[in-house]
Parts: C-alpha cells; sequence; structure tokens
C-alpha cells in the first residue's frame, strides 16, 4: 500500500509539472530606454533589428578577418544589427533623432512608432525630426502611405543630404539598390517637403537649447552628428560612423560599403572615436546594440566599447 501512494504521488507531481509549463512567450524586449543627460531626457527607441552579411559589407578589410573577430566576440555573420532613435526632451522641446526604417527594410524593422508610444510619448507630440543622413533606415518611419508620422514636426538635416537625396536628376541617374535608398528618401521626406515642414542648415548649427549639429559628411554627403549637453554632461549621436562595433572599435580604418565617400567617412570615424575616448562623454550610434548607448576608452591601436549601465528612473 506505501509503495502504491509514493508512486501516485510522484505520478501526480510528474503530471502537475508537466501541465504548469508555461508556452515559449516569442515577444520582444521593452523597446526604449531612458536616461539623463544632465536635465535633458533621452530615450533610447528601438525600431528592431535586422540581419546584415556584416562579411561582405565592411570594406578596407577582408570576409575572413570579420569573420574571425566575429567568432571571438561570440557573433557571426548575418549579424543581428539595431536600428535605433533617440527622443531628446529639453523640456521645451521634443526632438527625434532619426525615424529607423518604416517598411524600407524589411518585416523586422519598423517598430518605432509603437516603441514611441510604449515609451509614453505620441508622434504628435515630437516638435522636430533630426536627420543624420538619408538612408532608408533613418528617414523611413517618417511617413506613411503618402502621410506624415510625426503631423507636428519639422524635419530638419543638412543641405547637403537634402540636395543629394531629394534631387530629381539623382533619382535619374540612379540604378540598382541605390535607386532604391533615393525613392525611399524622397517618398519619406516629400509630404514634409510639400508642408512646408522641411528645414535645412550647413554644417555646425545650433538647433534648439542643449542640441546642435555638427557636420561629419564622408557617410553621405551631408552626414550629421547631434550633440546634447546640460549641466557639464555631454551625448554625442553618431548616426552611422559605426556599424559594427566588435570589429570597427578596435580597427577604425575599416570602412563599409554604404559609405558614399569612405577615405572622408574613415577619417570622420577615427576623428569622433579619438574625441570620445579623450573626452570621455557619452556616445550613442544607430547600429550599436540596443539602447545603443555607452562610452569608449583607448584600447591598443583602436578602442574598447563600455555599454550604458542599465538604469532606472527614479
Amino acid at each position: 500500500m506505501f509503495a502504491r501512494n509514493i508512486l501516485a504521488t510522484f505520478a501526480f507531481l510528474a503530471a502537475t509539472a508537466v501541465g504548469a509549463a508555461a508556452p515559449l512567450a516569442k515577444t520582444p524586449a521593452p523597446g526604449h530606454f531612458r536616461m539623463m543627460v544632465g536635465d535633458i531626457e533621452v530615450t533610447a527607441i528601438s525600431d528592431g533589428t535586422v540581419d546584415l552579411p556584416v562579411n561582405q559589407l565592411l570594406t578596407n578589410t577582408t570576409a575572413k578577418h570579420v569573420d574571425q573577430v566575429l567568432a571571438k566576440n561570440f557573433l557571426k555573420s548575418p549579424l543581428e544589427t539595431s536600428v535605433n532613435a533617440y527622443l531628446v526632451n529639453t523640456g521645451s522641446k521634443l526632438v527625434l533623432i532619426d525615424a529607423g526604417a518604416g517598411s524600407l527594410f524589411g518585416p523586422t524593422l519598423g517598430k518605432l512608432a509603437a516603441n514611441i508610444k510604449a515609451a509614453g510619448y505620441q508622434p504628435e507630440q515630437v516638435d522636430e525630426i533630426y536627420i543624420t543622413h538619408m538612408h532608408p533606415d533613418h528617414v523611413g518611419g517618417l511617413s506613411a502611405n503618402g502621410a506624415m508620422s510625426f503631423p507636428n514636426a519639422t524635419v530638419r538635416a543638412d543641405k547637403h543630404d537634402a540636395d543629394y537625396w531629394l534631387a530629381a536628376e539623382t533619382l535619374e541617374k540612379a540604378t540598382g539598390d541605390s535607386k532604391g535608398f533615393v525613392q525611399g528618401a524622397q517618398a519619406m521626406i516629400g509630404p514634409y517637403a510639400k508642408a512646408g515642414k522641411l528645414s535645412t542648415f550647413e554644417g555646425n548649427t545650433d538647433l534648439v537649447p542643449g542640441v546642435k549639429a555638427v557636420a561629419s559628411h564622408g557617410h553621405t554627403a551631408g552626414h550629421t552628428t547631434y550633440v546634447v549637453e546640460s549641466q557639464g554632461q555631454k551625448l554625442v549621436l553618431w548616426g552611422d560612423l559605426m556599424h559594427v562595433a566588435a570589429v570597427q572599435f578596435p580597427e577604425p580604418s575599416v570602412t563599409i560599403k554604404f559609405d558614399s565617400d569612405s577615405k572622408t567617412a574613415a577619417v570622420q570615424r577615427k576623428k569622433a572615436y579619438a574625441d570620445a575616448a579623450k573626452g570621455g562623454y557619452w556616445i550613442a550610434a544607430a547600429h550599436l546594440p540596443f539602447p545603443g548607448i555607452g562610452h569608449i576608452v583607448p584600447s591598443g591601436k583602436g578602442y574598447t566599447y563600455i555599454p550604458v549601465n542599465y538604469t532606472a528612473p527614479r
């Protein structure tokens, strides 16, 4: 009798354990991360991730070397790559820096609007949008079906980028993937231009108190970084001065096929990395692993990236 009772108990426990197993959630992590830069609130917003064949895209290196470096970092190509944007709340203006890919770069992206709402904001609250450059993964979330996704916002970008990407001549001459890039830029920015809500600047420009544009041309003709400063703290938003941290931080000379002028882009990268390491300020980039914020320190002939420590608003 005792033996039968023990067996029955074990059977019951086993059945209970099986019955209690939870299904796989298969849902993404929260798509926003918030921190303060002095008195300015910065919220990193994820547009999602996309798999990129970085061993074929990175230049001034070899695919074999890229694969070796990735393997040392427990990574491989295609590399799941973040696409990040940043909401900057100065207290008087709500500024969005870059706008994700929307529907221009595949089904795993296009989560910007949903994650802005999850972060406690509405697209209608955005006052200004600053574009680092007009590649599709930075402007794709600006519009949908020909309508502005941020109806109360003014889009600002460097004149060199606007003159190139929005010109009819550029579209006429473009072929292959380049043509799709140009079409995407014109479709996404077009509604703002028609509404008189596209405003360009040239070079280093103060935009709103606490935020300024700094020219970093090379990746595109008007590629721009944005600097957020408050109470002695500083965050520099790099756009596409960084794509693959595991490879490019230790070897800043590595470039990427998306560069319109790789030599100039390499110079801008080296300059930005050296200044950030010397200054010890925060940096953020569109394709660093989300939230894409951290510091860099010198290491050998390159740098080591130190991601932001997780913080929760208190």
